[in-house]
Parts: structure tokens; C-alpha cells; sequence
């Protein structure tokens, strides 16, 4: 029998999140193209999170952060604003 895994609430990022995420890409050199192919994440997903329209979740915030070189307090910022279950974090993957 297939469990029922409880369907998350779509949330809006934080105002400051893509700017501050833009600015770090742009720090590292990197395009879009480039940070999304070495965090293994689709290029849309990684520019409608960079753009303000969707919330990472923790495993693609994770990925985020170290290919961006994030600071400390930019990883903070990042990961508070990361759900946990979404994406590769949804309890239906974990449960495979």
C-alpha cells in the first residue's frame, strides 16, 4: 500500500532571496547556465528561484549554496527560506 505523504503548502520566497542569490552568482563568474549544470538542477528551476517565483527545497538550497560559494550569513538566509519537503526532500522519494 502506497503512502500517503501530506502535499506542502506552495510558499513565496523571501523579497531579498533572488537578488542576493544573483549577486553571488554573479561574485563566482558564473551564468545561469553554468551554476544550475554544476549544481545538477535545471536551468528554469534555478532562474525562477534566482528570480523570486519559487521556494528551493533544502537538498537544491544545499547544492546552491556550495556551487555559489555562499557566505555564512548568505547560507542562513538560503536555508531558512528552504522547505523540506520538496523536490529530492519530499517524504515520497525518501520513502523508495
Amino acid at each position: 500500500m502506497a503512502s500517503k505523504a501530506r502535499i506542502r503548502i506552495r510558499r513565496t520566497p523571501p523579497a531579498d532571496l533572488g537578488p542576493m542569490l544573483t549577486a553571488a552568482r554573479e561574485r563566482t563568474g558564473l551564468t545561469q547556465r553554468h551554476a544550475s549544470i554544476a549544481a545538477g538542477l535545471g536551468r528554469n528551476y534555478c532562474c525562477m528561484i534566482e528570480g523570486g517565483h519559487r521556494v528551493p527545497s533544502r537538498v537544491a538550497a544545499e547544492r546552491i549554496a556550495d556551487v555559489l560559494q555562499l557566505t555564512d550569513q548568505e547560507r542562513a538566509q538560503l536555508y531558512a527560506a528552504a522547505v523540506t519537503d520538496a523536490g529530492y526532500s519530499h517524504p515520497a522519494r525518501q520513502a523508495a
